[in-house]
Parts: C-alpha cells; structure tokens; sequence
C-alpha cells in the first residue's frame, strides 16, 4: 500500500499526457493518472497520497533518459509509474525511425538503474499495449513490439518492480468486447480503456 504523504509521478509519452498542465501539477489530464488519482483518494482520503503527471505525448524511451534527472529524481518521488514504448515501435513505421529492442532495453534499464541508485523508491512498471485495428499492426508493429513487452517484463524482475501487464489485460478485453473498444487507433485508449488501465494500477499499488 502506498503510505502517507506519499508523492507518485506517472511517466510515459501521450497515454499518460492526456493534455495534463505544464503549469499546475495538481491538473493530471483527463486519462489514466487523473482517474487513479480521484480513485485512490476516494478510498484512501486519510492517506493525502500526491500524484503528478509528467507524461509527454510522442516520448520514446530515449527521451526519458534526457528528461529523467529534472523530471523524475529531482522530485524526490515516493512511488514511479512509467509507461513507455509504443512510440518506440511507431516511429519505425511513419517516419521509419526505428529503436531496436536491444536500445530500447537500455535506455530502459539506465534509467531504472538511476532511480535504484538516488531514490528510495517503489517503481510500477506498464507494459506497453497494443490493440490491434489494422492489419498493419496485427503483423509487423506486433513483431516490433512483443520483444519490448518482454523485455519490460524481465526489467521488472531485475529490478523489483511491480508490473502491470497491460498487453495481456487488454487482450483478454478484447475477446469480450472490440479492441477499438478499448482504444479506438489501437494505441491511445478510449475513456474505458483508461479506466482498465487505472483499475489494474491501482490493484498492484496494493501490493506495494
């Protein structure tokens, strides 16, 4: 369970922005993070959890690596959540601008060894998703892709992190309901589709 007072920052590229404010902290967009955070509140009032949203929309992991002192340890978070990956796997597709698995693994595992090294942090991992819609990302943004989502799963264990598995989870919704249901480009998720998303966080923040 998250303790008192505790500040947890979400990270991630445009799944986690969701027009948050670069000027007020307190305004967490209008996905995933604003939900858990009104979430964990409503059950937890007593707790005065803080939640900040630091997503930015198109970030690779790369980009992390170059933002990850100002906008991760210098704020001295208590809980990291960090969904990163799907724009690593898109941008070889629309401006053929790919990260290999190797690279994108690194830059994963740099800036989780950064955060082991300077916080005393508790650190949720997301797996990156996709829900197929075109053929296109059926075939070969899967291939791009499924090695990255392996990879976030072994950091977890290296790194002992909890892990959300979002592949699997949207998955298996979407054999009860359309995976544009869900997200309808596949990629960025629907108001349902960011609720599953703040449904599963806030059932492995439990387990911290």
């Amino acid at each position: 369970m998250i303790k008192k007072n505790a500040l947890v920052l979400f990270q991630g590229d445009s799944v986690t922005d969701c027009g948050r404010s670069r000027e007020d902290d307190h305004y967490l967009g209008s996905g995933y993070p604003n939900m858990t955070a009104a979430w964990f509140g409503t059950l937890h009032p007593e707790r005065s959890v803080r939640f900040i949203n630091k997503g930015i929309s198109g970030n690779r992991s790369i980009d992390l690596v170059n933002r990850w002192k100002k906008d991760c340890l210098d704020l001295k978070p208590d809980v990291v959540s960090i969904l990163i990956g799907i724009n690593d796997t898109w941008r070889r597709f629309d401006r053929n601008d790919p990260t290999s698995v190797d690279a994108y693994r690194e830059n994963y595992r740099r800036i989780l060894t950064e955060l082991r090294k300077n916080l005393d942090a508790d650190i949720i991992l997301l797996e990156p998703f996709l829900l197929s819609v075109t053929e296109e990302q059926k075939t070969a943004w899967r291939e791009d892709l499924d090695p990255k989502i392996h990879a976030v799963r072994e950091l977890a264990r290296e790194f002992d992190a909890a892990l959300v598995p979002l592949d699997g989870i949207f998955a298996a919704a979407s054999a009860r309901k359309s995976p544009q249901f869900w997200a309808a480009d596949g990629v960025h998720p629907t108001p349902e589709g960011h609720a599953m998303i703040s449904r599963h966080w806030l059932e492995v923040a439990e387990t911290l």
